[in-house]
């Protein structure tokens, strides 16, 4: 059984230009950085209807192997924590199967222990 991480943004209007191009730059960035090759990063939908007021949606099929499982939420959660942020005004909805994710002002999004050093290291690392 899978387990992924689904991220919608909602809003009336449309991206602009401007957010188109920010939003381009930051999944970009995300490729380039993903920590594994052979996994999912994060994955935005071709939404280009404009009529479901979603200017945003995708998700990620989050990895098998324990060890790899942080690394990547932490991740796709920075990577949605900077489109949140870039796409002023969306109502967005981040969540993890049926576990809705939390939005700190402060940290973005984040679950608890994401960030322990202990928790991230791959096993063999330990």
């Amino acid at each position: 059984m899978s387990v992924s991480l689904y991220y919608t943004a909602l809003r009336a209007e449309p991206l602009t230009a401007s957010e188109t191009a920010t939003v381009s730059r930051i999944v970009t960035a995300c490729a380039a950085s993903f920590p594994y090759d052979e996994e999912e990063g994060l994955y935005l939908y071709d939404r280009s209807d404009g009529e479901s007021g979603e200017v945003l949606a995708g998700s990620t099929k989050m990895p098998f192997e324990p060890g790899r499982l942080l690394p990547v939420i932490a991740h796709v959660l920075d990577s949605l924590t900077e489109l949140r942020r870039a796409v002023a005004g969306a109502e967005w909805r981040v969540h993890m199967d049926d576990l809705d994710v939390p939005w700190d002002d402060g940290e973005g999004y984040v679950l608890p222990g994401m960030r322990d050093a202990d928790l991230v290291a791959e096993p063999g690392d330990l």
